[in-house]
């Protein structure tokens, strides 16, 4: 593990920012779910990144084999209070995770952002962790969702792909548009099968969060939110890949 970043604190909610909403688990995931299942290969499952579990817990439908690599002990602990024995975890930096072997699907969420070296691990799903004929689930926040535009023309943050004080100090290295996810895909030797997005989004996680609690929004216009999404991936409050495996670089 590395002795350069604490995990643990990293996944703690600050005072300007949750590391997750109810946003996320309520709306994002469900519509993650939604764009993935089409896409599922018959098999093994790997979750990189798998935080408490929560996303975790809507893949078991779609494989008996799922394994989580986490690099928080302390998420770990939360998930497996969650998930018992219904997942294998494996406490490890992605970097240096030593899996048994190759896996049919690869699921990334709103992780890769928070990597030191992201093509590195990239490689290493193509190079040691992708089965031949698998597919990688890559989802990402998006730097040009409208919610961050209209924090840039308010002067929140300085331009759409900043990575603000808060994203920081819950280990965010950078943050993706489609075209800069993509390069670091190709750079890792993946190939591209379709990019899409998920969920057009003009207000932020917290705004969202307090009107989910009336009934201003319904399941229509959250459905509706999703559709217009898969036609305008750039204004999505995440983008998504799906890869397959490319020659090792």
């Amino acid at each position: 593990m590395s002795n350069k970043r604490d995990y643990n604190v990293e996944i703690q909610d600050n005072c300007e920012h949750k590391y997750a909403y109810g946003f996320d688990f309520d709306v994002m995931h469900p519509y993650m779910i939604e764009s993935f299942k089409p896409l599922f290969k018959k098999g093994s499952l790997l979750e990189l990144g798998s935080f408490k579990g929560n996303f975790s817990q809507r893949l078991l439908p779609f494989s008996q084999d799922v394994t989580c690599v986490e690099a928080s002990n302390a998420a770990i602990e939360a998930a497996k209070e969650k998930l018992g024995s219904k997942v294998k975890f494996v406490h490890s930096t992605f970097e240096t995770a030593v899996l048994p072997y190759r896996y049919d699907n690869i699921v990334m969420t709103h992780v890769l952002e928070h990597l030191d070296d992201p093509i590195l691990v990239l490689k290493r799903i193509n190079d040691e962790w992708l089965a031949d004929g698998g597919r990688l689930f890559l989802v990402c926040p998006n730097a040009n969702a409208p919610s961050r535009q209209i924090a840039v023309k308010m002067g929140l943050i300085s331009h759409n792909a900043a990575v603000t004080p808060s994203e920081k100090e819950h280990g965010h290295r950078c943050t993706y548009t489609l075209d800069t996810l993509e390069r670091d895909v190709l750079m890792a030797g993946l190939k591209v099968v379709q990019r899409s997005g998920i969920f057009f989004k003009a207000l932020a996680n917290f705004q969202w969060d307090l009107l989910l609690q009336t009934d201003i929004i319904s399941k229509k216009y959250l459905d509706g939110c999703y559709k217009l999404g898969q036609q305008y991936p750039d204004l999505c409050s995440s983008i998504f890949l799906t890869c397959e495996r490319g020659e090792k670089l």
